[in-house]
């Protein structure tokens, strides 16, 4: 059987992983629409990646962002000469962010965030309950 502290690791690395998702899916949504002069500075939509490890002393299996990369569509272009941020031939970059996609991404994070949140006041509950059975 795991170590009952165990329990509160996994579930404290998948919070901590979630809380990275979050913050990355914030940081898409306020970009949303942001234009730059070129392509290359305009901003591109961040995923964490994550990993999964398996712990063969404990059984148990543990989530981690291995990286944070740039995903989905590129920059458009827009003619749009009178913008200040317009390049020498009158264009824009815009991002190109999924606001929709990002959306349910953050209510998906927000609702495995939350599901550790349970595992570990569920775990904590059960310990409080073994160690009252002592009595």
């Amino acid at each position: 059987m795991a170590d009952p502290l165990s329990i509160f690791q996994v579930a404290g690395r998948a919070m901590s992983a979630q809380l990275v998702r979050m913050n990355t899916t914030a940081s898409n949504l306020a970009n949303a629409g942001a234009v730059a002069k070129s392509e290359d500075t305009a901003y591109r939509t961040m995923k964490p990646v994550f990993r999964t490890q398996f712990d063969k002393a404990t059984g148990l299996a543990t989530v981690d962002v291995e990286s944070i990369v740039t995903a989905g569509e590129a920059p458009t272009k827009r003619y749009d000469p009178s913008h200040p941020m317009a390049d020498k031939d009158g264009n824009v970059w815009e991002s190109a962010v999924d606001e929709t996609r990002e959306l349910v991404d953050m209510m998906e994070t927000s609702r495995s965030y939350q599901n550790n949140v349970e595992v570990m006041n569920t775990a904590k509950s059960l310990i409080l309950d073994t160690l009252k059975l002592g009595r």
